[in-house]
């Protein structure tokens, strides 16, 4: 997951492969969030798209943001971080820092010019692996 000033996006994986692509623009309200305020919000966000996959599951969030990992053990949250982290609590995960160069195509997702072609380059390797697999039958 990764957010930033223009969106949030994330990548979900099994065993090294992409499953699936989140991202959507940040709403009005969002743009006045604190960078740190956003992380967050990207994995709720993610974890609302992929229910259907994660409930019941246990499985690995990995964030560029490190703090992230210390929110839970917080005394002093407002309103917006308790509701959030009331949420999470769902959900068996564990959040693991992630160097945000290392996180290259979630960091890609949550910038509005670069996540339409993140997804149009996945889909033309799907499109092509497809078209492959049904020529070899």
């Amino acid at each position: 997951c990764d957010a930033s000033k223009m969106g949030l996006g994330g990548v979900l994986m099994q065993k090294g492969q992409v499953v699936a692509y989140a991202s959507r623009q940040l709403k009005v309200h969002e743009r006045n969030y604190l960078t740190h305020d956003l992380e967050l919000p990207v994995v709720v966000f993610v974890l609302k798209i992929w229910r259907h996959y994660l409930f019941g599951s246990r499985f690995e969030v990995f964030s560029d943001h490190e703090s992230l990992k210390y929110l839970f053990d917080q005394r002093e949250l407002n309103m917006r971080q308790r509701r959030w982290l009331k949420f999470l609590k769902d959900y068996d995960f564990e959040l693991s820092y992630h160097p945000g160069k290392a996180n290259v195509v979630a960091n890609a997702l949550s910038r509005k010019s670069l996540h339409m072609s993140a997804l149009m380059a996945k889909e033309l390797e799907l499109i092509e692996q497809f078209v492959r697999r049904h020529q070899e039958a």
